[in-house]
């Protein structure tokens, strides 16, 4: 079911009324503003009643919100009730002194309350450009827990410091099925494990991509239908895993909604945060490191960096690749230990990210398929791939860097196993990602398809692909796939 009204229980007061993207006391605010300003318009035996009226509700919602946190979305809805306010209360408080009541002529008051009424909606405008999320309640049947792990690799050095010393480190985010949750318990954060690690890496976003952070602070109190540390589902037996590299600048927790619908299908999800690269990755030890890899403008540069960077994104892969197999296998302590299949291991990535799985199934045979969401190929296009691969892109217009589709193609031509590239109409770059959940609804940035509609395509097409190539269920994929977009299909010996 995609998706749902939440429960109080999976964020408490500061979760949103589907549809509308505020809470309760926001919505009673909203409501108690509007009402100060038409009360001046009823009749006078009404006005008394739903002045009193409008202004407790616009006290205890005040009230509230000054304990969960104000969004700066509201502020429009409380400066108008705070114009309106007195010109509702004056006259009660003249009736109540036997002095007379003045009203002004409609003509004189309408402007006034126009402006006030034209003010309190732009709270729920703002509200509904800027959300905080609701995730898509995933569909499988198995609950979804996630659990945080950080591992060093002590035979690489870091490339990003000058320390001979420092070794490469990732924190991986892993979203695995899971056995049902008593009834409140807590869903886990969104972009980090607590309220300070979620802001810092939500103002890291914003100003990556030069917004200022307040616009998006609804992401940083989000939360998502996981369960932090739920235990293992009992039934399912041992889970084929999926690997995930997020786009430039991305973070690990980039593609939740994909991730948790995988889950629920008896999938293990393993994301990366690449220290560095991504825009905030935030240690066990407290530390927090930002992104260096920053674009020089030219092309010919950028093309060689983004190449070295790609490559170490596809190091940590293949490293979490190991770290994963020795957790299942039991040689790293956890509760996953003996439940995870690394003989059945898809390895996905979205933009940068796309481009780093390709490379890590080209060095690594372990994967046995791949998925570039809207990846540029950066790096060499040899060796050849030799898994099934998914590329998922929009579609191409004049303003496309030329270079991408040839590129794409010679790499999915040269594959030895079938290759599948599918075009999603109304999609956009970030269509591929969680962003249609919580940024403004322009199709030029998020796609025109929905914040409901493109968490369900991506998550669809991919199930369909991991599911025929890992799990070898009957079914003809390219029917399935073709359903959704301009599909093509390259067989191993086709030659274009």
């Amino acid at each position: 079911m995609w998706p749902r009204v939440p429960r109080p229980e999976d964020g408490g007061v500061n979760e949103i009324i589907a549809g509308l993207y505020m809470s309760p006391p926001e919505l009673l605010a909203l409501l108690a503003a509007v009402a100060l300003v038409v009360a001046r318009w009823l009749p006078p035996a009404a006005r008394p009643r739903v002045t009193i009226a409008a202004g407790a509700a616009l006290l205890l919602s005040a009230i509230v919100l000054s304990v969960v946190g104000i969004r700066w979305q509201v502020l429009p809805v409380l400066a108008g009730a705070a114009v309106a306010l007195p010109f509702a209360v004056s006259p009660l408080l003249r009736r109540r002194t036997g002095r007379p009541v003045r009203r002004a002529r409609w003509w004189s008051a309408l402007p006034g309350s126009v402006a006030c009424v034209g003010l309190i909606a732009t709270g729920p405008v703002a509200a509904w450009a800027f959300p905080v999320p609701v995730f898509p309640e995933p569909s499988g049947r198995f609950a979804v827990g996630t659990r945080v792990v950080q591992w060093t690799d002590p035979r690489r050095a870091e490339t990003f410091t000058a320390d001979p010393r420092d070794r490469r480190t990732v924190v991986v985010q892993l979203w695995y099925p899971a056995g049902k949750s008593p009834a409140g318990t807590r869903r886990a954060r969104y972009l980090g494990r607590t309220e300070h690690e979620a802001r810092t890496v939500s103002d890291a976003l914003a100003r990556g991509v030069g917004l200022p952070g307040f616009l998006v602070d609804g992401v940083a109190r989000a939360h998502t239908r996981s369960v932090v540390d739920a235990p293992v589902a009992d039934g399912g037996g041992r889970f084929p895993v999926v690997l995930f590299s997020p786009g430039s600048g991305g973070v690990r927790t980039q593609n939740t909604a994909w991730a948790e619908e995988l889950a629920s299908h008896g999938y293990l999800v393993a994301a990366l945060d690449h220290p560095y690269d991504s825009a905030a990755v935030v240690l066990t030890d407290g530390r927090t490191i930002r992104s260096r890899t920053v674009s020089t403008g030219d092309r010919d540069k950028d093309t060689a960096l983004s190449a070295g960077w790609t490559a170490v994104r596809a190091a940590d892969l293949r490293f979490v690749l190991t770290q994963l197999d020795r957790l299942g296998r039991g040689e790293i302590a956890g509760p996953l230990t003996g439940r995870l299949d690394t003989g059945r291991v898809a390895v996905a990535g979205h933009s940068m990210g796309g481009a780093a799985a390709l490379q890590a199934a080209r060095r690594d045979r372990r994967f046995d398929a791949v998925m570039d969401l809207d990846g540029y190929p950066h790096g060499p296009t040899t060796p050849s791939l030799h898994q099934p691969t998914l590329a998922l892109t929009q579609a191409i217009t004049p303003e496309t860097d030329p270079r991408y589709l040839p590129r794409l193609t010679e790499a999915l031509e040269l594959n030895t196993a079938t290759s599948y590239r599918l075009t999603v109409p109304g999609a956009a770059h970030l269509t591929f990602m969680d962003g249609p959940l919580y940024l403004p609804p322009v199709p030029s940035v998020v796609g025109s398809l929905g914040r409901t509609e493109s968490p369900r395509v991506v998550a669809a097409t991919t199930l369909a692909f991991l599911d025929t190539t890992l799990r070898h269920e009957p079914g003809d994929l390219a029917d399935v796939l073709s359903a959704y977009g301009d599909l093509s299909v390259q067989h191993p010996g086709d030659s274009g």
